[in-house]
């Protein structure tokens, strides 16, 4: 791998390549490795200085932000060979699922067993991913990687895209694309308009010790202000701790936040019923707001989006960081496939295919979510009762469940061959 840092500007050959990614995060770096196994240039640009420290990485108390990794991410991570790394350090499976409406009686419960799978999936710490797939990165020789690096202007078209970083180095491809996050920079420059639907709630996150095991299972009570969620965590190899994520209004994630750890500890326990006996704060719970998100398209000439740059989901079913992983698998077969056959990687008709795959697949899991936010989050003595009956009756219809799960555990549509 090669790092721009240390490289002269001076030579216009050294500046060319055949893939520009800029935003270096999870997704980002994944569609790298990916196009970078199969021998393509590839310039990772990202403004942090950099590499995360794979020495302290999922070391000690687990990091507050994780991501629920369903058995079609693994793969892919697996395919990449990033899997060995991550599981080596902190990746927690679970084999359960247990759903339950606050305001009634109904509840479902999901098991590994009825999908057909060892888990269900893994909860694994954001940072301990990312450095997985950055010691991947650094054993690639066709990827430059250009930290520090601020894009201020994107240029060119049909013909070619590139890209004008802030120290005035100008980067050029057949195409660039854009991994860098919900508020991308880079997708502004491209003129790509965005829907945004305010979900009217905050994700409050943080990580605790629970008194009662939790068994490998993970907890959602959609309670009367948003669902909270108690994501089960194996730190040295025992099941007392969980990652919270507590969607809520604007208002009650300030007052949660401005609680001592006791309190906080205490509000949790009672927001599940104390199903886990006491909970223990282990960390500042933090805030951030959740805006649902997608981009009106998904590419132009030379240019695409993916991940949260595409698309941005409530976090209700833990599919964000999946679909963008899905999103570079996709992507990269598109492209290796059109290079094998001599096509450009920019054209229209490679990336116009991207779209198509996996546009629509998103779209139907933002309106899946947003149809559950606003059916449990409804008060109305009627909703409610429906909600109590579905929930039953989701949970007596195997066939029903599976479906479900299929969705859950990543198990739909056509899949790319390095997912399968």
């Amino acid at each position: 791998m090669k790092d721009a840092g240390e490289e002269s500007t001076a030579h216009a050959a050294d500046d060319h390549h055949e893939v520009i990614i800029v935003g270096g995060g999870m997704v980002g770096a994944a569609l790298a490795v990916l196009l970078g196994e199969a021998g393509v240039e590839v310039a990772l640009v990202d403004a942090r200085p950099a590499l995360l420290d794979g020495e302290t990485v999922g070391c000690g108390r687990p990091a507050r932000r994780v991501s629920a990794l369903t058995p079609v991410s693994q793969r892919l991570l697996e395919g990449l060979k990033a899997w060995p790394w991550m599981a080596a350090r902190r990746v927690s499976p679970y084999r359960y699922m247990r759903v339950w409406d606050a305001e009634g009686s109904g509840e479902v419960d999901f098991s590994a067993d009825e999908a057909g799978l060892p888990v269900l999936g893994h909860i694994v710490e954001n940072d301990v991913t990312l450095a997985a797939l950055e010691q991947r990165l650094t054993m690639l020789p066709s990827i430059r990687l250009c930290l520090g690096a601020r894009v201020e202007g994107l240029e060119g078209g049909a013909e070619g895209r590139c890209i004008v970083l802030e120290d005035g180095r100008r980067l050029s491809a057949p195409l660039v694309v854009a991994a860098d996050g919900a508020r991308s920079h880079l997708r502004d420059l491209a003129g790509i308009a965005v829907s945004e639907r305010e979900t009217g709630h905050v994700g409050l996150v943080t990580t605790v010790n629970v008194e009662v095991p939790h068994g490998r299972a993970a907890r959602q009570a959609f309670l009367p202000t948003g669902p909270l969620a108690f994501l089960p965590l194996a730190v040295d190899g025992e099941e007392h701790h969980c990652s919270i994520v507590w969607s809520t209004s604007p208002d009650e994630a300030r007052r949660l936040a401005d609680l001592d750890p006791g309190a906080l500890g205490e509000a949790l326990a009672a927001a599940i019923d104390h199903r886990l006996g006491a909970v223990t704060v282990l960390d500042e719970a933090v805030g951030f707001p959740l805006v649902q998100r997608h981009a009106e398209r998904y590419t132009l000439p030379g240019f695409a989006l993916v991940g949260d740059a595409a698309h941005g989901i409530h976090p209700l079913a833990g599919q964000g960081v999946n679909l963008g992983l899905m999103d570079a698998a996709v992507l990269a077969e598109e492209l290796l496939t059109s290079r094998r056959r001599g096509v450009g990687l920019g054209d229209e008709r490679v990336l116009a295919r991207y779209a198509r795959r996996r546009r629509g697949d998103n779209a139907g899991m933002l309106a899946l979510m947003d149809g559950f936010r606003l059916l449990f989050g409804s008060h109305h003595p009627a909703l409610t009762l429906a909600r109590n009956l579905g929930m039953g009756g989701v949970d007596r219809l195997i066939p029903l469940k599976r479906i479900l799960l299929q969705q859950a555990t990543g198990q739909r549509g056509r899949l790319p061959a390095t997912c399968r």
